[in-house]
């Protein structure tokens, strides 16, 4: 819990630009914001009292675009200075930023457009501009201009005699001319802790995205509560890589760095986390479970280049550290010689390990978004790194249960934050209730449609249980539970991460609606395929790999292990092999690394139809 800073109110009356006010004035030296420079592959950094003067300076500049306090400004940008400055100074205005998925494809982005009645878009270059210059012309959309971040060069493909594509550049520097201290001041003091901070559309697993309405409340209230669950040092470090249209990454990469004043590293590719992580050495680092399983992946890959002897030495260190752990998971105090030999391995075997990584001076790592496979979390465990698991959905604002150091159960996803009220339906349903829970989702006309009951509960949509010491378990999502034909309920994400317990696995669909039995689409991890295939004198892509006898063959042995391990109906009784991983880029993950299981599902029906055709 962080504990030297000033509240200049409560979590419940405050708004997020009274918290950026006290980090520029009790913090004012301290780093706020820091991002590579392109050419030279250094770091940029501004201070929280240079931040918040830069984002005055383009409240002024977005004022003179034309923006108005209430009204929806779209982003699509990266994890880019300019993206987490704007959605600021928008704020700062009383205006509502929404960001955008870059993934989004064209029929979303016309839907968010004209969901939200937006005027004005922000966009990184013109890539971008592409996709959403013909809203300017439709009918149905209301958006006048796009602001454009990064234009070509020569400003090819951005004239236009109605000014429609103003850049970034001159928008700044319009706002720094017309800078006033006053106006900007009076501006987001005539905000209130019920006006809404952002809307949150959905990623859209299934039909067109909601959009979730959010206040500074919601989110103040949320950030206390997780402030006062979590252990980190003053000022912490946040790696910030997710989608800022995730609601994980904007309260962990913009509304708790405000809370707690601290210093957010910003990280354009997510394909480049790893590399930043072991460079940086973070003390804090958060993952969705896919993360997690490509950073074990890669771990694993190198663990098995080790030689034999240092194999052996993290071995036993593992099996020390995971002693240490489940003492802890317990409650109880290890033993002095336990203690003792925790200590040693730590020091002499694992910290230099995890050091490679840049993870030796972690004190907090967490996951959310999806059930995280028990033997990813049992495998970092082995390093004496527990993550610890969250729950929580865009309509609760983020984290709703998590485990904390001090109380946790691996495998769950902890207990309810402070304030929110958790219980599961007759059916399994997680229902929760509380002041975090979300406005509701927001209707065409404005308006906002609510969540929740009578009695203010909110129906979650995810399966669970808690048990007798109030620690939350996650089944799966309700409307992706698969009913057999023999009206058995079965969780595929269950099954999918049994299947993934074999290193060769990486990824995994289940499939079974309305079928008498299980099948499963399965695809190579890309990490640790290739060693598994190097080591067994086995060379060649992914693809080829896949179509191996000898993989084949392997792959067989995992789905039998996955079998002894499940239930008869949860059995997978055939499956194929993938040598091709899936990503958002194509279509088959959300932005957030989830399973669009229709795309999955459509994309390899001739596998799936075949299965039953046997």
């Amino acid at each position: 819990m962080t504990t030297i800073l000033r509240m200049p109110g409560t979590p419940d009356e405050l708004t997020l630009p009274a918290l950026l006010l006290r980090n520029a004035e009790d913090h004012g030296a301290l780093p706020a914001l820091s991002w590579r420079d392109r050419e030279t592959g250094g770091w940029h950094t501004l201070t929280w009292a240079e931040a918040r003067h830069r984002i005055a300076e383009l409240a002024a500049g977005y004022r003179a675009l034309g923006v108005r306090r209430g009204e929806i400004v779209l982003l699509m940008m990266a994890n880019r200075p300019e993206h987490w400055l704007s959605d600021l100074a928008l704020v700062h205005l009383g205006a509502v930023p929404v960001t955008v998925y870059g993934t989004a494809a064209t029929g979303q982005i016309a839907h968010i457009a004209r969901h939200s009645r937006a005027r004005f878009a922000v966009l990184e270059g013109e890539r971008e501009r592409e996709r959403w210059y013909p809203l300017l012309d439709d009918p149905t959309a209301r958006l006048e201009k796009l602001v454009i971040v990064e234009p070509d060069e020569d400003g090819t493909g951005r004239h236009d005699e109605r000014g429609r594509y103003p850049t970034y550049a001159a928008l700044a520097a319009r706002g720094a001319e017309l800078h006033d201290a006053e106006a900007f001041e009076a501006a987001w003091r005539g905000s209130t802790a019920a006006d809404t901070l952002t809307v949150v559309y959905t990623s859209g697993t299934t039909g067109e995205p909601k959009g979730v309405v959010i206040s500074h409340r919601n989110v103040l209230l949320n950030a206390a509560a997780v402030n006062a669950a979590v252990e980190l040092p003053d000022h912490v470090e946040h790696l910030c890589y997710l989608p800022f249209a995730h609601i994980a990454e904007r309260i962990l990469g913009i509304y708790l760095p405000v809370f707690r004043a601290s210093h957010v590293y910003l990280c354009a590719d997510p394909a480049a986390v790893a590399a930043t992580a072991r460079e940086l050495h973070p003390a804090q680092f958060f993952g969705v479970p896919r993360v997690w399983e490509k950073l074990a992946a890669a771990v694993r890959a190198a663990l098995a280049r080790l030689p034999e002897e240092r194999r052996a030495a993290v071995d036993t260190a593992g099996g020390t550290a995971r002693a240490y752990v489940a003492c802890k998971e317990r409650g109880e105090r290890p033993s002095d010689p336990l203690e003792a030999a925790y200590a040693q391995v730590k020091a002499e075997v694992l910290d230099p390990l995890l050091a490679l990584a840049g993870f030796d001076r972690l004190v907090w790592t967490a996951s959310a978004s999806a059930p995280m496979p028990p033997e990813v979390v049992r495998f970092w465990a082995g390093l004496g790194v527990v993550i610890m698991d969250a729950w929580g959905l865009t309509e609760t604002v983020g984290v709703s249960t998590t485990n904390s150091p001090g109380a946790f159960r691996l495998g769950s996803v902890g207990r309810p934050i402070d304030g929110l009220e958790v219980r599961t339906a007759p059916d399994g349903e997680i229902e929760v209730r509380g002041r975090t829970v979300c406005d509701g989702y927001l209707r065409e006309d404005g308006s906002v449609e609510p969540v929740t009951d009578a009695d203010g509960w909110f129906a979650t949509g995810d399966i669970g249980r808690l048990d007798e010491d109030g620690f939350l378990w996650l089944t799966d999502r309700k409307k992706e539970m698969i009913v057999t034909s023999t009206g058995k309920n079965v969780s595929p994400a269950l099954v999918e991460n049994t299947l993934k317990e074999h290193p060769l696995i990486g990824q995994a669909l289940a499939y079974g609606e309305g079928r008498s039995y299980l099948v499963a689409l399965l695809v190579l991890d890309a990490e640790l395929a290739p060693a598994w295939a190097a080591r067994h004198g086995i060379e060649g892509t992914l693809a080829e790999l896949a179509a191996h006898p000898a993989v084949r063959e392997e792959a067989e042995r995992a789905v039998a292990a996955a079998n002894a391990r499940l239930n008869r109906t949860e059995q997978v009784k055939r499956f194929v092999v993938l040598g091709e991983e899936w990503c958002p880029e194509t279509g088959e993950l959300t932005p957030s690394l989830k399973l669009r299981r229709r795309v999955i599902e459509e994309k390899y029906r001739h596998f799936l139809q075949g299965f039953y055709a046997m």
